[in-house]
């Protein structure tokens, strides 16, 4: 049964106090209220440095055994090396992979910069050398990208094109995967609009595909209270 996993771009906020964490919650205990309440997260963490043994385990064990941990791939394998090959790539799935092992690890998102220009040759090296048994999604921040070419590379290896939308910029609801990962950046959703998010994702689960779909979560819980509010039946 396809399943969805909902929840905002990290959680360690004092600002969302006290609409979504409760007035007094240590901050240590953040992660333990959060999972309670959505059953996924989206960590940034990870693109400027590598997890711990100590903080992974941290992790899953504030956490119940549903929950999902999706990880941003760091800086140095999507703006420095721009997906070439190297030792480091390597050391970065080795480190995570302790989340993969008890169950807990969601996709892992390839953010490229936005002055990445398109190189459907060099995506399809880097997900041919990518271990198996993960899942990946890609957020092309240059419209090049966003081609029948790039997406016929991207459904070979069952790698998710990361449907992103900001005020400003928009990706095209094309599906290359067995599951679907959206990143809501607008600044507000209106009822509305949170209905019709709602209606696509029922769309995409009674289709057998499951849905990952993370917030924006800056100075308020809005973006967490959104989420929560789509995971309700």
């Amino acid at each position: 049964m396809a399943k969805l996993y909902a929840g905002a771009s990290g959680f360690a906020y004092d600002s969302w106090k006290p609409d979504f964490y409760p007035p007094g919650t240590p901050s240590k205990h953040y992660l333990s209220v959060y999972s309670r309440r959505l059953n996924a997260v989206e960590i940034n963490y990870t693109f400027r440095r590598l997890p711990s043994v100590s903080t992974l385990e941290n992790w899953t064990q504030a956490t119940p055994e549903n929950f999902r941990f999706a990880l941003k791939a760091h800086q140095r394998i999507t703006h420095l090396l721009r997906l070439q090959p190297s030792n480091f790539t390597e050391l970065f799935f080795q480190t995570i992979h302790p989340l993969h092992t008890v169950k807990r690890l969601g996709p892992v998102l390839f953010q490229l910069p936005p002055n990445f220009k398109r190189d459907g040759l060099l995506l399809e090296q880097f997900l041919s050398a990518a271990p198996a048994g993960l899942h990946y999604a890609f957020e092309f921040r240059h419209p090049s990208w966003l081609t029948s070419e790039i997406y016929r590379v991207l459904g070979k290896f069952g790698a998710a094109l990361c449907l992103a939308e900001s005020d400003e910029f928009a990706v095209p609801d094309v599906v290359t995967a067995p599951f679907v990962y959206f990143r809501l950046r607008k600044a507000e959703y209106s009822p509305a609009e949170r209905q019709a998010v709602k209606a696509k994702v029922q769309s995409l689960l009674a289709q057998g595909l499951d849905v990952y779909v993370f917030f924006k979560h800056e100075e308020t819980p809005s973006g967490a209270l959104y989420a929560e509010e789509l995971l309700r039946p």
